[in-house]
């Protein structure tokens, strides 16, 4: 089995719910987000995919919430909008998007700091 991993950023403010009560009031960071996919079989130029088509599709996914309120976005009214929720959400949006191919979402981990990341495991 190969993976493959991709690292983007994106800028995005939030309020947690319950937590902490710094926390709780307005904030943002820089999220930098790792995205790793794994396949089993390579294509005939003997790689599990592009890496720029990966990187397209997980743009894409970043676009919605790049400089955005998260809160304001639909899938974190049920959902808290932590680094934990905010991986999940990426990692469901672009298997979604790979549903019809070999290629799997391995991991998706969110790093909200330099010393704190969130990974969701699918």
């Amino acid at each position: 089995m190969f993976e493959l991993k991709i690292i983007t950023t994106f800028a995005a403010a939030h309020q947690l719910k319950m937590v902490a009560k710094k926390c709780e009031n307005l904030h943002g960071h820089n999220w930098k987000i790792e995205v790793c996919v794994v396949g089993n079989d390579l294509t005939d130029a003997g790689i599990v995919m592009d890496f720029g088509q990966l990187k397209n599709m997980v743009s894409e996914i970043t676009s919605k919430l790049d400089h955005k309120y998260l809160n304001d976005l639909p899938f974190f009214h049920e959902n808290n909008s932590s680094s934990e929720n905010i991986a999940k959400y990426i990692a469901n949006e672009l298997s979604a998007q790979l549903a019809s191919s070999h290629i799997k979402v391995s991991k998706v981990t969110a790093w909200e700091s330099d010393d704190a990341a969130a990974t969701y495991i699918c």
